[in-house]
Order: structure tokens, then sequence, then C-alpha cells
């Protein structure tokens, strides 16, 4: 299927471009266009993308919901935030950007008839228990320190050695319940034993905000260096990180001005750090690689070659490859990377850029590969079983596989 856009630029200056959605292929009919009219096009493609998703989660979808025998599971997270609060009824924050950082506590349940790497969404705010994501109680945070003391109560709960903490960071076109409920399924589809921690920053969740959102990212650099260290000064045993997208460039930058620091007395604390389909130039990686060091538990890149959003973000930057769609495997082994390549992994949605929600269902096998580090594939991996495609059966394999669906790539 091809579509079609006419931009036009003052009264007579247009350019006509065309999209295949099927290859998430663009190009232009009539004569090219530079600088900001560019960015444009990605709005184009992006709004293309977003087809299907009708309507957004923007208010009235954390509106508490009265305790129900439903069979739904509840997650407590904790929030750190950037964005504003929003007084409108079950929003809690809005897409504009606050100073000082902020706080907030929500339980959020998943439905009993759950499907993994989903959400079910309501159709009408607040949504059904039995079948919705749903908010159970939410109440901000007014000081730092009483989300430190939030985080400690709920490590405190945990038997020594399993006080861990997983920091989650969303990334562009986001809004607030949709970067919540998200961080509820890995939570939840990964049976994850941390304490998890949502830091938010400031999107609008509007794909024509694109330059507002990576200034929202860039600006939150110090908060989110803030709350790391917040989190390594806790009670804390052990702080796991995931981000995603446009989250990439933040997370990278805030480690990168801890490391340069020289002031991290709880390094240490530092577990997996993964990078999910990094809306980050690959030049501009690998100079915050050479300047942060080779970690010494080295970063995990999820990364993807058919997606379509990192394809457009691509665009827009001149066709400089972004780190989750077009990244040499090799080279980022070398830098100090575990590289796992989804790209024939079938992806849940149309842009293939959400395909990391995918392995939070067999993150523990995951994390069990990669911590073996194996030479060769493990014996219980059968040729059929990954020529379907299974998660479960490829991540028994934590080597480079040449052919297979999953491949998983190693500097060591």
């Amino acid at each position: 299927m091809q579509i079609a856009a006419v931009f036009f630029f003052g009264e007579k200056r247009y350019m006509r471009f065309l999209f295949a959605a099927s290859t998430g292929r663009l190009w232009a009919a009539r004569r090219p266009v530079a600088g900001k009219r560019a960015c444009l096009a990605l709005v184009f493609v992006a709004s293309v993308l977003a087809a299907g998703c009708a309507s957004r989660p923007e208010t009235g979808f954390l509106a508490p919901v009265a305790e129900a025998d439903s069979g739904s599971t509840a997650h407590t997270l904790l929030v750190a935030t950037t964005r504003k609060r929003d007084d409108r009824p079950g929003t809690l924050f809005s897409g504009e950007r606050s100073t000082p950082l902020d706080f907030a506590r929500i339980v959020v349940s998943v439905p009993e008839k759950h499907a993994e790497g989903e959400i079910e969404w309501a159709s009408t705010a607040p949504g059904n228990p039995k079948t919705d994501f749903v908010v159970r109680q939410a109440g901000y945070l007014d000081s730092e320190k009483a989300f430190v003391s939030a985080l400690n109560a709920q490590l405190a709960a945990k038997p020594k050695g399993k006080r861990n903490i997983f920091l989650f960071i969303h990334g562009y076109n986001t809004m607030f319940a949709e970067g919540l409920y998200r961080f509820a399924q890995l939570v939840h589809d990964s049976r994850a034993e941390g304490v998890p921690v949502l830091f938010t920053w400031a999107s609008r969740g509007q794909v024509t905000q694109y330059v507002y959102d990576t200034n929202s990212a860039t600006a939150a650099r110090d908060d989110l260096e803030r709350t790391i260290r917040l989190l390594l000064a806790s009670n804390a045993d052990q702080v796991n990180i995931l981000a995603h997208s446009m989250g990439n460039w933040v997370t990278v930058e805030a480690l990168r001005q801890i490391r340069i620091s020289g002031i991290v007395p709880q390094a240490s604390k530092v577990g997996h750090v993964v990078l999910a389909a990094p809306d980050i130039d690959i030049d501009v990686f690998k100079s915050q690689m050479r300047r942060f060091g080779k970690p010494k538990r080295p970063f995990v890149i999820v990364l993807s070659k058919d997606d379509k959003a990192l394809g457009a973000s691509n665009f827009i930057a001149g066709g400089r490859g972004r780190l989750g769609a077009d990244s040499d495997p090799e080279e980022l082994a070398a830098l100090g990377a575990i590289v796992l390549d989804m790209t024939e992994v079938k992806g849940l949605d149309s842009s293939n850029h959400g395909k990391f929600a995918q392995l939070a269902a067999v993150a523990p096998k995951l994390a069990a590969a990669l911590e073996r580090g194996a030479a060769r594939p493990h014996p219980s991996a059968k040729a059929g079983e990954i020529a379907e495609g299974s998660l479960e059966a490829l991540v028994k394999l934590p080597i480079t596989i040449i052919g297979a669906p999953f491949r998983i790539l190693s500097g060591s």
C-alpha cells in the first residue's frame, strides 16, 4: 500500500512524499527539501506509523478503580518525573516540562487474561480491572525524601540479596499513562523481582512534537542523573536499567555524566543496562562510549533493522544511522556491548519499534543466557524450534547465531 502526502512551504513551494506502509520506505516524488522542511516528512512518517492507534489515553485513564475480586495482579510502581502535574481527573502528569524533579507512587493492576507483550487498554476510562490495565491507587510524593523512604520500604519487604531496582525510561511520543502501563506490562511479563521505578521525561505524546521531545529528553539529563544517584544510594543491592527509543539518549548521557564526575561511591550497584531500539546517532553513541569507557558489565543493545520508526528518524537525521536499526554488531561488541538482533522476530506493532516488550516474557532465561556467555549453542535448543522463531528457544543460544531469528553478539 502506498500513501501520498503533500506538504506546503509558503504559498507555492511543496514536496510530495510517498510512503510504502508495507516496507517503511519513504521517497520523494518531486525535488528534495532540506532542513526544517524535512522535519515535516518525519511528522508524516510518524503519523503513518501511528495509524491504527485511533485514540490515545490522554485523560481519565489513571483514575483509581475500586478494589474488586477480579483475578488481576497488582504492581506498585514508583515514579520520578520532569513532567508538570496535571489537574485533570485521572491524568496525574501532562507532557509539559516542570522543575524540580517530582515523584509519585502508583498501583497498577494487570488483568487475569493478559496477552504477553500487550497492554489491554480500556475502551473508555478508567477501565475494568477484569479486562483492562487500571490504576488501583495513585498519589504524589511531595519530596525527594518521601520518594527514597517509599523506595526503601519496598526494598525492605524483599529478602536480602534480592533487593534490586528495575528502572525504566520510555521513548518519544509517549503520554504519561502510556509509559506507566508499558512499564507495568514489562514488570508483569518479566516477573521482575526488583522494585519498579519509572523515570518519565516530558514527552507531549504527539507525533508532531519530535523536536520538543528531543529537547525535553536532553533537558532531563541532570534529573535522571539525580534519580540514578538516589537509587544507588538507597538500600538496593543492584540497579538494573532499561531504556527505550529516545529514552536511550538521556540514559546514556546521564550515565556518561556520572562517570565523568568521578564521584560514584556505589558504582558497583549498577547491574544490567539494556538499550532497546535506541534512537541515537551511531557516531554520537561511539563518542559517548569512548568517553564512558568499556563498562565492567557490557551494555545490552536490542536492535531490529526493520524498525520503521527508527527508519524515519534516520531519514530526518540526513541518512545517519540510528543505533537501534542500522548498527554493526561486531563494532558495538568491540566497544563493550552485547547486541541482541531481533530483526527476524515478528513484531506485535506495525512499526516494529516495540519488539523489546516481547522480551519481557523470557527475561529470566535471557538474563541467564547473557550471564553464561557460552561459546556454543545450548544442546536443548532444537533446530525446529529455532526455525519457528520461538523466543523461548532462541534465548538458549547465547552467542552469535547465523541465520537464526534472534542473534546475540558478545565482545567478550
